[in-house]
C-alpha cells in the first residue's frame, strides 16, 4: 500500500485520484491517519489536483488539534491503494557509518535546531496571515435542461418550482425557455454551486421530484469558476 513518492507530482495524483471519492485517507472522519499523509506532504497540491488540494485544506484546519484526533499514526505504506508501493523519502539514507557518528553532539544539529525554530516561526507567522483571508471556496456554473411532459406543461409554474429548491451553496440565475420542437419548450436555467455542497445527482433529484410538471433533467454546460 503506499501513494508513491508523495513530494513527487506522480505521487501526489495517486493521491488526488485516491480521494476522488473519499473525503479523508481512512473512515469518515479526519484521523492520525490524515496527519500521517499531510505531514508527509512538501506542501499544498497544486489547483488542477483538486481532490488532494480539498482535502490539504480541510485538514490543515485541524493541525493545531492534530493530537487529539483519533487513531493511531502509522507508516504511510498502510495507507492508501493497494497496488502502489509507499516510496516517499526513499531517497534519503538508511544510516550512517560508524566513523560518522558523533557521540557528543555537533555545532551542526545546533544550527539544525536553530534552523528548525526559524522555520516554526516563520510558519506561524505564515498561518496568522493566512487564517485572516477568506478561504477559497470552490464553485461551478451549471446550465440544466429542464424538460416537460408536454406542450400543455404550464411553464411558469415548472420554473417556479425549480427556484423553490433552496440549499446551503445554491444561487439561481437567468433562465429561458427553448423550442425543442411539437410546440414544447424547455427551461433552461442557470445556477451557481459550491463543489462541496451542492451535486448534480441532488439538483436532479430535487428537480425531477415535481413529476407533475418535469419529464427530465439534463445537464448543458458545467464550468469550474
Amino acid at each position: 500500500m503506499g501513494f508513491g513518492d508523495l513530494k513527487s507530482p506522480a505521487g501526489l495524483q495517486v493521491l488526488n485520484d485516491y480521494l476522488a471519492d473519499k473525503s479523508y485517507i481512512e473512515g469518515y472522519v479526519p484521523s492520525q491517519a490524515d496527519m500521517a499523509v499531510f505531514e508527509a506532504i512538501s506542501g499544498p497540491p497544486p489547483a488542477d489536483l483538486y481532490h488532494a488540494l480539498r482535502w490539504y485544506n480541510h485538514i490543515k484546519s485541524y493541525e493545531k488539534e492534530k493530537a487529539s484526533l483519533p487513531g493511531v499514526k502509522k507508516a504511510l505504506g498502510k495507507y492508501g491503494p493497494a497496488n502502489v508501493e509507499d516510496t516517499t523519502g526513499s531517497g534519503a539514507t538508511d544510516g550512517k557509518d560508524d566513523d560518522d557518528i558523533d557521540l557528543f553532539g555537533s555545532d551542526d544539529e545546533e544550527e539544525s535546531e536553530e534552523a528548525k525554530r526559524l522555520r516554526e516561526e516563520r510558519l506561524a507567522q505564515y498561518e496568522s496571515k493566512k487564517a485572516k483571508k477568506p478561504a477559497l471556496v470552490a464553485k461551478s456554473s451549471i446550465l440544466l435542461d429542464v424538460k416537460p411532459w408536454d406542450d400543455e406543461t404550464d411553464m411558469a409554474k415548472l420554473e417556479e418550482c425549480v427556484r423553490s429548491i433552496q440549499a446551503d451553496g445554491l444561487v439561481w440565475g437567468s433562465s429561458k425557455l427553448v423550442p425543442v420542437g411539437y410546440g414544447i419548450k424547455k427551461l433552461q436555467i442557470q445556477c451557481v454551486v459550491e463543489d462541496d455542497k451542492v451535486g448534480t445527482d441532488m439538483l436532479e433529484e430535487r428537480i425531477t421530484a415535481f413529476e407533475d410538471y418535469v419529464q427530465s433533467m439534463d445537464v448543458a454546460a458545467f464550468n469550474k469558476i
